[in-house]
């Protein structure tokens, strides 16, 4: 079942159809751990009118947070070591790739979160700027994962890798945090055989492709989730990125225009531009 937040309310599709949720509060509906058990029974019993397929989509937040994971691939922590060695920062990349504990950050609230169709943005003081591609979890209130979506992690690899302790201003930032187009709800875990793909296009022109598989995440996503709830609570749930496995050279940056494709089935697409 995929959830909708649109302009006209919440809207739900299943089995090839959609309803329109006349109760409005998305907050009280990601919170619930049997959100999915729920509206499967609303639906059942014919309790929610039909809708026309959803425009005008929203991003997919009202009072969650948004935290993320890193270096849960072995490509990030490559690339992380790489660009931090200079600065003396790329032994904590690889202990942290090999530590029990994760890297968890704070990335963003609804604020500052774009949805599909929106504008991510570059920090004006940043030489070199990439998207990250991610699968990201729903968690309920109870620390239960509960569902989906596909989350732009966008990223200052330079201010990161000129010293480790900068990663909150090379992370978080107006327009750095993309969620959507929708969340797929879902009582099972998804395969591990997933794929995530990204496609950049600048002038018209394939400038960047890349994908991975969510197999190649290091850790169980369950074990993310357990250390973020860790003397932390999410009254309205929350979302967790789940780390990058793509990672575009070294030589590529971000440009204003450019178009951002990251597509994760059975989730769907989430396209950015960049301004």
């Amino acid at each position: 079942m995929k959830l909708y937040r649109t302009h006209r309310g919440i809207v739900i599709r299943e089995a090839g159809a959609f309803y329109h949720i006349q109760e409005s509060d998305w907050d009280q509906f990601v919170s619930r751990q049997d959100v999915l058990q729920y509206l499967r029974q609303l639906v059942a019993a014919g309790q929610l009118p039909t809708s026309g397929e959803p425009t005008a989509l929203l991003p997919p937040i009202e009072g969650q947070e948004v935290w993320a994971a890193g270096v849960t691939y072995l490509r990030s922590r490559e690339a992380r070591m790489d660009e931090s060695k200079s600065a003396g920062g790329g032994d904590f990349y690889d202990r942290v790739y090999t530590a029990e504990r994760p890297e968890l950050f704070f990335k963003a609230t609804a604020r500052t979160v774009v949805g599909h169709g929106g504008k991510v943005r570059i920090r004006g003081d940043s030489r070199w700027n990439v998207p990250e591609p991610e699968l990201t979890l729903l968690i309920a209130s109870t620390g239960a994962i509960t569902g989906y979506t596909i989350g732009n992690d966008m990223s200052s690899r330079d201010i990161e890798g000129e010293n480790p302790l900068y990663l909150p201003q090379a992370k978080v930032y107006n327009g750095s945090c993309a969620l959507g187009p929708c969340v797929l709800l879902s009582d099972r875990p998804l395969d591990g055989e997933t794929k995530i793909q990204m496609r950049i296009r600048r002038n018209g022109s394939e400038a960047f492709a890349g994908e991975t598989t969510i197999s190649r995440i290091k850790r169980p996503l369950s074990s993310l989730a357990q250390y973020l709830f860790r003397d932390n609570s999410f009254p309205a749930g929350c979302f967790l990125m789940t780390g990058t496995g793509i990672v575009p050279p070294t030589s590529f940056t971000l440009r204003c225009g450019d178009e951002i494709t990251i597509a994760i089935e059975p989730i769907g697409t989430l396209v950015n531009i960049v301004e």
